[in-house]
């Protein structure tokens, strides 16, 4: 029997119908839990008779720190990660484009952005179930028996550097710094990492890596989890000062305007405007106050924090519902108080907190400053920044460029 071209390209078309089904059911059995079973085990997530849509029935809080590069998120990161009931983890999302990126153009396409935040959204969603089983799909080389050494700034999240996820030698309250955890505690077991996740209360994670607090309303929406989002920002005029002094290369240009007084010809200016316009699009929404984003979103400004961290977050952990432990508040006592010379290494968090955040005033020439305070006007009046009008202006410390502002959360 002869079978025409169209009749082999409708069952080619059906069988990859059938298998993409096949594959997102699998899939979203990690995301659902089924009547009469316990979180005991991995495994017993699965439903024997297919997902089962449910609710976030433990009242779990998971928290997402929304910000980007050079903005001070390693130090709120931290505020959460001294917590002895949060799993934090810090940057997973670095995986997904780290894997992604490479198979596409470099330039940031629709179609690019689509399929980014698609994974995304995937992987934060079985993150917060704590199945870090999921993560492995984007670590190269793939994990062996759920072991690794390629998990992204392990040594950034205590949970993973502590027992029983790490046995290292020495007193069983010992804290590893970030340098010693991998050579100290070996490969990570994603098995006992997982099991850890789901013996606290809350978890926590960090990026850089999703633009803007819209690429997020699928999963806060989604009933399966209790997700706040904390977004943080800082004056564009720091990160861009910031950016300068930590990634040389890539601002090269910056710099070199910076030491000769002229502009070059060929100045990257999205490296300062995309922030501004991500900024601009996502606080225009969480301060529209949508319905979607009621008890759900709370806008930070570094500056306030750094200026009263304690004030700052017993308010974020208010907004959040969550008791502040004393190991947070010791934490911050001791680390932003510090000796600016001890806080040498780029992603440091053992700072002068309240010196650190003006200290771009000095790091930008006038020219650059008006030029950024020009490209993103919009934003600076936005969040309550003010402009330098002239050179004396800004290098006056006296002369606050940060207005009193009071950004309640959406309740």
């Amino acid at each position: 029997m002869q079978c025409s071209w169209k009749a082999v390209l409708l069952l080619a078309l059906a069988s990859i119908a059938i298998q993409y089904t096949a594959i997102r059911t699998f899939t979203a059995k990690s995301f659902h839990t089924c009547p009469g079973l316990t979180e005991t085990g991995l495994a017993g997530r699965l439903c024997e008779e297919g997902p089962t849509f449910s609710y976030n029935l433990s009242r779990k809080t998971h928290v997402l720190i929304l910000a980007t590069t050079r903005s001070g998120s390693s130090f709120v990161g931290q505020l959460f990660n001294q917590h002895m009931d949060v799993f934090y983890l810090f940057e997973p999302l670095y995986h997904v484009q780290n894997t992604l990126i490479p198979r596409f153009t470099q330039g940031k396409s629709p179609t690019d952005r689509r399929v980014m935040l698609g994974a995304s959204r995937d992987l934060l969603r079985s993150l917060y179930d704590c199945d870090l089983y999921f993560l492995e799909n984007y670590i190269k080389p793939p994990p062996v028996n759920h072991t690794t050494d390629r998990v992204f700034r392990r040594g950034a999240s205590r949970v993973l550097c502590s027992r029983p996820v790490c046995d290292p030698p020495g007193s069983p309250d010992l804290v590893l710094e970030e340098g010693d955890c991998v050579r100290k505690c070996g490969l990570l077991n994603l098995t006992l990492a997982a099991e850890a996740c789901r013996e606290r209360s809350h978890v926590a994670i960090k990026t850089v890596r999703v633009p803007e607090v819209n690429d997020l309303r699928a999963l806060v929406e989604d009933p399966r989890l209790n997700l706040k989002v904390i977004q943080l920002v800082r004056d564009p005029r720091g990160i861009l000062a910031s950016r300068s002094e930590t990634f040389r290369d890539t601002y090269r240009l910056w710099r070199l305007w910076y030491g000769t007084g002229r502009k070059p010809y060929n100045l990257d200016v999205t490296q300062l405007t995309t922030v501004c316009e991500d900024f601009s699009s996502s606080v225009s929404t969480g301060l529209m106050r949508p319905s979607w984003l009621k008890s759900k979103y709370m806008l930070v400004r570094y500056e306030d924090l750094a200026r009263n961290p304690m004030k700052k977050t017993e308010e974020i952990y208010e907004f959040l519902g969550i008791p502040l432990d004393g190991h947070v508040a010791r934490w911050i006592q001791n680390n932003t108080r510090g000796d600016p010379t001890l806080g040498k290494h780029k992603y440091g968090t053992v700072r002068n907190s309240a010196a650190t955040a003006e200290k771009w005033r000095f790091r930008l020439s006038y020219d650059i400053v008006a030029f950024a305070q020009n490209a993103c006007q919009q934003v600076l009046a936005q969040l309550g920044y003010k402009m330098a009008n002239s050179e004396e202006e800004l290098k006056n410390p006296a002369i606050s460029l940060v207005e009193e502002r009071d950004f309640r959360p959406f309740l």
